[in-house]
């Protein structure tokens, strides 16, 4: 069985066919996939998706890009949306600089409320981190002192540095279909260094689809692509990579029911 770590089924992109959507990721052996949250007013609709279907879970939280139109006072309402039995972790949050949609202290702020969220609930935090890999570590670390909290990086496309550090605060690091793409020589050089017992997959959908599909909409049964890939990169049999990578997220994401 593999695990989606990462998708985004109530975009709408998937409204038309969400219940084939799903099927297709069970028969191509993904069990388990995780909708994320993005913004907390719309927050129903994730939940919505994950309550619909036995084996999808959810997280709740405020994407970077939203800091500004959804500031944060402090951890409540994401603590409040935590105690849905099936809201698994907090996130996706971070920094983005990249895009900069947000002002980078709105973003920071935001960000220290997510890890307070999951400090306080014990959910595993969703980071989400593009050109701001200094800022991200900086907070990490000094969250980190105040108390300790669990977490992932999601979407991997750092550098060593950014991969040493995550591993350095007991986060798992997570590997969407950019690591396929041609181009991907570097990102595919530093996951190389990540333990498996550290690694988890995602697809990002219904973004970054994993070759052969690039330039299509993704979605979660495509993680068994990424999965043949990292597990070629591992130099490991397919099943190795699926099991590892399956009881990692089992690991992290405690809150989540096995499937039968």
């Amino acid at each position: 069985m593999l695990v989606d770590s990462h998708c985004h089924l109530d975009f709408p992109e998937f409204s038309a066919e969400l219940d084939q959507i799903v099927d297709r990721a069970r028969e191509a052996g993904v069990g388990v996939c995780v909708t994320i949250g993005t913004t907390l007013a719309k927050f129903p609709a994730v939940r919505a998706v994950a309550e619909r279907f036995a084996n999808v879970w959810c997280s709740a939280g405020i994407h970077p890009h939203e800091a500004e139109p959804e500031p944060l006072l402090g951890p409540a309402p994401l603590l409040a949306a935590a105690q849905h039995p099936k809201v698994v972790g907090i996130g996706e949050t971070g920094l983005d600089y990249y895009y900069e949609h947000s002002p980078r202290d709105a973003q920071r702020s935001n960000f220290r409320h997510h890890i307070r969220a999951a400090r306080e609930t014990g959910l595993p935090l969703i980071v989400h981190t593009r050109d701001a890999e200094y800022d991200t570590i900086t907070i990490l670390r000094e969250e980190m002192r105040a108390g300790p909290f669990t977490g992932l990086i999601h979407c991997f496309t750092g550098t060593q540095k950014l991969a040493d550090a995550a591993l350095d605060l007991g986060f798992f690091i997570s590997v969407s279909g950019i690591a396929t793409f041609k181009k991907s020589e570097e990102l595919r050089a530093v996951l190389k260094t990540v333990p498996l017992d550290r690694l988890l997959v995602e697809t990002d959908a219904p973004f970054l689809a994993p070759m052969p599909y690039r330039g299509r909409r993704n979605e979660p049964a495509f993680v068994v692509n990424t999965a043949a890939m990292l597990a070629d990169l591992k130099a490991v049999p397919p099943e190795t990579l699926a099991n590892a990578t399956t009881e990692n997220f089992f690991r992290l994401f405690t809150k989540v029911a096995r499937p039968q």
